[in-house]
């Protein structure tokens, strides 16, 4: 019989206790990343807001999450959606907080998003200090902290420059977009509701975006070292057979056909990465977490070790390759669904994942590299970001970029 060898491990009660499926399991821990510590109390000079849809730290935020992800037209349009969004969120509520119960019971997404932050902040007040002092702003889109919150810290700290960071290292409106909307609303409403102009709402914060950071030099390294470490963790005698398989959050054909650019800047990064590889292995991009009946990009990452299997090909490494953290689409639909349920039901070989970015020294030294030439630039954006999409129906993302274009 086959042997499945799986990794997957998770903290609990700040100790290392990995949970078993009745399958032999290769046990990792995920790191905590030691926090810097605090730095003197200083009032920041330069922001930098870390945006992310976020996840739910508990079983209570559940709901919450998904109707406000629900609510959200940026990334999903239904009819009555300010009436039909509750109610799906509702009905989907049980079956999404029992996969958080299996992980440990809510997502580590705040966790690594602070970790990652004081880490970045801590490196820039090194390198970068006439830009100095930093603090990081964790600006989440469907749960706490959320938008309003991370920009009214942000003006209570007297920031001069505020530096938005993506933690989607691959643009799309549905996900950088939609958070980049989010900030512009925030500051429509203050302005509308204090009688002000729309730049002094800003309170005299000079805002400038890292939008899209796909190729960055160490991302890529990043990405590739945890791909080599993990091959060596297979059999010596299937490691030139295993299919690396490049895993991202898949996009609804109807975004992808506006001329989004997420499919093509996630091709760079896997392209990147299988250079320096010298593309040692055959590889394939596929796509995960569809929802709904829809057309989506595809194949979906459970087909593709489906078919894999099929055509005889066992050993399959999967590597997230969108994310930078470990949230609920690494730990349980790849980790548990996946690497699990299908791969025994498909007859998987050997499968297994690379490790998730998370503190990765080589990956927050990147952020780090890219946050400080960014300041040094005075560029408010990448060249890509003041272009819509060439069937742009959202009125909003205009507005958005003039408000993140214009200088303070």
């Amino acid at each position: 019989m086959a042997t499945l060898t799986y990794t997957y491990g998770l903290w609990r009660a700040a100790t290392r206790i990995p949970i078993r499926f009745g399958f032999p399991i290769q046990t990792r821990a995920f790191a905590t990343g030691t926090l810097p510590k605090s730095r003197v109390e200083t009032a920041p000079k330069t922001g930098i807001v870390i945006v992310n849809m976020g996840g739910p730290e508990t079983t209570d935020d559940v709901y919450p999450f998904l109707r406000n992800l629900f609510l959200d037209s940026d990334l999903i349009k239904i009819p009555l959606q300010s009436k039909l969004a509750p109610l799906i969120a509702r009905r989907r509520t049980p079956n999404v907080e029992a996969r958080y119960d299996e992980i440990g019971g809510g997502s580590p997404i705040r966790k690594w998003s602070n970790i990652q932050g004081r880490m970045l902040a801590d490196i820039l007040d090194r390198t970068s200090p006439e830009t100095g002092p930093h603090k990081h702003y964790v600006c989440f889109r469907y749960v706490d902290p959320m938008t309003s919150a991370a920009m009214t810290e942000l003006i209570e700290d007297g920031v001069q420059r505020a530096v938005v960071l993506t933690q989607y290292p691959q643009y799309s409106c549905s996900t950088t977009g939609s958070s980049l909307n989010e900030i512009y609303r925030y500051f429509h409403a203050r302005s509308v509701d204090r009688n002000i102009s729309l730049t002094k709402s800003k309170e005299g914060i000079q805002f400038s975006l890292i939008d899209r950071w796909p190729t960055q030099a160490k991302l890529i390294k990043a990405i590739v070292d945890n791909v080599e470490a993990e091959i060596t963790k297979f059999p010596e005698h299937c490691r030139d057979k295993i299919v690396i398989l490049f895993t991202a959050h898949s996009l609804p054909m109807s975004v992808v056909n506006r001329g989004d650019t997420y499919p093509q800047e996630v091709g760079a990064t896997v392209q990147h990465v299988m250079e320096a590889l010298k593309f040692r292995n055959p590889y394939r991009l596929v796509w995960q977490s569809q929802v709904g009946p829809s057309a989506w990009l595809g194949p979906q990452t459970d087909e593709a070790i489906r078919g894999l299997c099929r055509n005889g090909m066992r050993n399959i490494l999967l590597v997230p390759v969108a994310f930078v953290s470990d949230h609920i689409e690494t730990l349980h639909e790849l980790d548990i669904e996946y690497m699990q349920d299908v791969a025994t039901e498909a007859g998987v070989e050997n499968i297994r994942r690379a490790e998730s970015l998370n503190d990765n020294p080589v990956f927050i030294e990147g952020t780090a590299d890219l946050v400080k030439a960014h300041l040094l630039s005075g560029e408010l954006s990448s060249r890509q970001f003041p272009m819509r999409c060439p069937k742009c129906v959202n009125p909003t993302c205009q507005e958005m970029r003039r408000f993140f274009l214009e200088a303070v």
